[in-house]
């Protein structure tokens, strides 16, 4: 078995991968290889991966390469999470320059005008690494865990069809973390299933094991008393202020808190307001749900949301001894075991191509459903009667991500103006020209290529 990780050079993605890989018995005597551009960075994770193996005397075997051809050789899984240039200078641009000429968009990242340029550069270069994927080692899954993950799993399968292309998200691990204790339940004993777009996606099923009682309007009643207090980034933030620590990490499992925030509804206003309006609870915080609303600026906790952006930079760049971990943070390595098992359990979310699952949506766009694991691979689960105001607002994006996938395909600067004219977030027209050719120009080494 040969286990593939592009971006393995990151501290964060390559030891967290390796320690969830090296957990797994069922992939006890893997071949891992490691993929980077940055020889420097590659090699240190490299010695600390071979060190760790001789030291707890583990059956795998771990080599490096920045050859990514060469690296794809004979690829049973890869699991890749890039990104290209300098990761905050490019996100400060995204967010900021749009701002400039009159989009209210609430984060830049994922959504609105920010998440089309990120979109925009990445997507060129997951085409090419796929590209030699479908050339070398075309049966092999690919686990993708960059973002924006819809403009990318969309763009791929309109490429090629036939990858076997799965995106992950933890954001799905809110659920985990708010449900239980909300509900005084153990996790074990609650079944729920969310879908939609990633990082715009709602609770739609939760019931008792048990009795298969539906536990949602539960939900519905006791979420305002329960949201109102919970803690949020900007109480990590005040933290990290008052004492140099900061306790966070971005993984499946979002821990467990009894703490009370100094705020009120902290990063959280867009779920109070799902909640009144919809009856609907999303799976994630404002800064991720509002990227696709025309009406998220007027309610999001911005707050939060800029308290967010500075956790999360501290996060990747804190001073800290990172260290491989024998444990399971994400949910690809039980993904693999499911396939290679044949087992045929439930994942809570992964990202898809939609082909009927949500039958109001387009079959071209990735959904982010549940999905029946065994030996055929990820097998998505159709979801039925899903709220029409809900679908509403889907489908209002959908349009956006089929004109920026062509715009990455065809390399057409008019599909980028087209995409933003069509963006929800965007309410007004005349400069929307004149700010894709500053981001043009800004970020030519990655957007040069639009004519």
């Amino acid at each position: 078995m040969k286990i593939v990780l592009v971006g393995a050079g990151s501290i964060q993605f390559g030891y967290g991968m390796l320690g969830d890989i090296f957990n797994s018995k069922m992939l006890t005597g893997s071949e891992i290889t490691l993929l980077d551009i940055n020889e420097q960075a590659l090699g240190k994770v490299l010695r600390i991966a071979q060190e760790f193996i001789a030291k707890h005397e583990l059956q795998f075997t771990v080599n490096a390469t920045t050859n990514r051809r060469a690296a794809f050789e004979n690829a049973d899984f890869i699991i890749s999470s890039i990104e290209v240039g300098n990761r905050f200078q490019l996100w400060d641009e995204d967010w900021k320059i749009p701002l400039q000429y009159g989009v209210h968009q609430v984060y830049g990242e994922n959504g609105g005008p920010g998440g089309i340029f990120h979109a925009l550069r990445i997507g060129r270069v997951i085409l090419e690494i796929m590209k030699d994927v479908m050339e070398i080692c075309p049966k092999a899954w690919v686990f993708n865990y960059s973002n924006p993950m819809t403009s990318i799993c969309t763009t791929v399968k309109r490429v090629y069809p036939q990858a076997n292309f799965i995106g992950m998200c933890h954001e799905i691990g809110w659920l985990g973390r708010w449900l239980p204790r909300m509900l005084e339940m153990k996790p074990e004993d609650m079944h729920f299933r969310a879908a939609g777009l990633n990082h715009f996606s709602c609770l739609l099923e939760l019931t008792d094991c048990k009795s298969g009682r539906d536990l949602y309007p539960e939900v519905l009643e006791k979420a305002e008393a329960f949201f109102e207090r919970e803690p949020g980034y900007s109480d990590l933030l005040d933290e990290y202020r008052r004492t140099g620590n900061l306790e966070a990490a971005e993984k499946f499992d979002k821990g467990q808190s009894n703490k009370i925030s100094k705020y009120e509804w902290a990063d959280r206003r867009l779920v109070q307001f799902m909640l009144k309006n919809y009856q609907l609870l999303p799976i994630t915080t404002d800064s991720h749900f509002g990227e696709y609303l025309s009406w998220a600026w007027d309610v999001v906790d911005h707050r939060g949301i800029l308290d967010f952006y500075d956790v999360y930079k501290v996060m990747l760049s804190q001073d800290s001894r990172p260290e491989i971990r024998m444990e399971t943070s994400e949910r690809v390595v039980p993904i693999i075991e499911g396939i290679l098992g044949d087992s045929g359990y439930e994942e809570s979310a992964v990202n898809v191509q939609n082909d009927g699952l949500i039958e109001e949506l387009p079959s071209w766009i990735s959904v982010e459903v549940p999905a029946i694991i065994n030996r055929h691979g990820v097998n998505g689960i159709k979801m039925r009667d899903v709220p029409k105001g809900y679908l509403a607002l889907l489908r209002s994006y959908t349009g956006v991500y089929d004109l920026t996938a062509e715009a990455i395909i065809q390399g057409k600067k008019a599909y980028v103006i087209q995409a933003m004219l069509a963006n929800p977030v965007v309410h007004q027209a005349s400069h929307i020209e004149a700010m894709v050719d500053r981001m043009i120009d800004q970020q030519k080494k990655w957007l040069g290529y639009l004519k």
